[in-house]
């Protein structure tokens, strides 16, 4: 089959006689590819990896990389293990729940124990998390994928347009990040960068029935997509490097002036993460969904012990967030047609590396995101 491979560190590959996947397990499914996102993660192994395609990524699928990349999937399943549950049919559209963890042990029927995280419930953050097309097995940039039973969500093309059904999974992200943070819909929300994630937390919120919302992004282009969301976009530029104007001019758009009492930091940047507490409200929640290069920051404890100010992060997503994504759109509470705005690019599977990777790398203000796909229509 064809697929995008990662091979090492600046080194990813279009191969057109990549080995179809198969089942090897009574609980395995065999999908076929519609769309794959790429995400900055795709691009960061690209450039300074491997990171999650480290031997630890692989302790439990002991597949080591070349594998086919892509982790943000949606597709038909072609084929059903003999034990895989009834409630799964050929013909389905899927989307995946891409991590790979403890709880594979046992459709694997590996003998290990899982780790802490896992036998808590929380797999999410695993002690040798990996994802299909990110470390640990292999994933969507390909013609086909072959996934345990237990990743695969179906929806309904009446609720989900196939074209931006790989967006659940960058929308389970967000809907996670804006769960852990116990919003309500009279919550005030500042959204810090709009990026694909900054973008899809918005969505997020509004799917929670937030409705008083501001973004806080730099780049213009991003700042009018984040407008067409209906939300308030603000312009940081005119104050950087100086957070004390910033947190005043923020302060002046929440309610009375008071402060947000939810804050995402979507950027993973010092002056984001400086703001997402400073700008926070009495007993409000700082967010970080961000994920941060190896930077460590600062915190002054008594910042937040004087307000009583609340820092927490979100890490990835659970099946529980693809299965509430989904239903918020059978409910109404997500448009399809803001999720599509997302999408700026889609490009076939063989120009995925030259005309989604590098594109995506080379012009960051150009693009928001890319999708890949190996239907003979792209």
């Amino acid at each position: 089959m064809r697929a995008i491979v990662y091979h090492g560190n600046k080194d990813v590959r279009y191969d057109p006689q990549y080995p179809e996947p198969t089942i090897n397990h009574p609980k395995e499914v065999k999908i076929k590819i519609d769309y794959c996102g790429i995400c900055c993660s795709d691009l960061d192994e690209y450039r300074d990896g491997p990171i999650f395609f480290s031997p630890d990524h692989q302790a439990i699928s002991r597949k080591p990389f070349p594998q086919a990349m892509g982790h943000e999937m949606c597709g038909e399943i072609v084929e059903l293990g003999s034990a895989v549950n009834a409630n799964l049919k050929v013909g389905q559209k899927v989307v995946v729940e891409s991590t790979g963890t403890c709880l594979d042990r046992e459709y694997l029927e590996l003998p290990e124990k899982k780790c802490l995280s896992c036998v808590q419930g929380a797999y999410n953050h695993c002690d040798h998390i990996g994802f299909y097309g990110l470390g640990f097995s292999d994933g969507g940039f390909a013609d086909f994928c072959v996934v345990g039973e237990h990743h695969v969500i179906p929806y309904s093309e009446e609720d989900l347009p196939v074209e931006i059904a790989a967006l659940t999974e960058p929308l389970a992200v967000s809907w996670h990040g804006v769960r852990v943070s116990n919003v309500t819909k009279d919550d005030s929300a500042l959204v810090l960068g709009a990026g694909s994630i900054g973008l899809t937390t918005i969505i997020a919120l509004k799917g929670h029935g937030v409705r008083n919302i501001i973004v806080s992004e730099p780049k213009e282009s991003r700042r009018a997509l984040a407008e067409k969301f209906h939300v308030q976009v603000f312009d940081p530029t005119p104050f950087n490097h100086d957070e004390k104007s910033l947190t005043k001019e923020l302060l002046k758009l929440s309610p009375l002036g008071w402060g947000f009492s939810r804050i995402f930091d979507c950027s993973g940047k010092k002056e984001t993460f400086d703001i997402s507490l400073s700008a926070l409200k009495t007993t409000g929640i700082a967010t970080n969904v961000a994920f941060w290069a190896h930077n460590k920051q600062t915190v002054f404890p008594m910042d937040l012990t004087l307000h009583e100010k609340n820092l927490t992060s979100s890490s990835c997503y659970v099946r529980e967030d693809f299965e509430e994504v989904i239903q918020a759109y059978r409910d109404g509470l997500i448009d399809p047609e803001e999720v599509r705005q997302i999408v700026t690019k889609v490009v076939a599977l063989k120009d995925g590396f030259e005309e989604g990777f590098l594109q995506l790398i080379n012009h960051k203000g150009k693009h928001i995101k890319v999708l890949v796909s190996p239907l003979p229509k792209i």
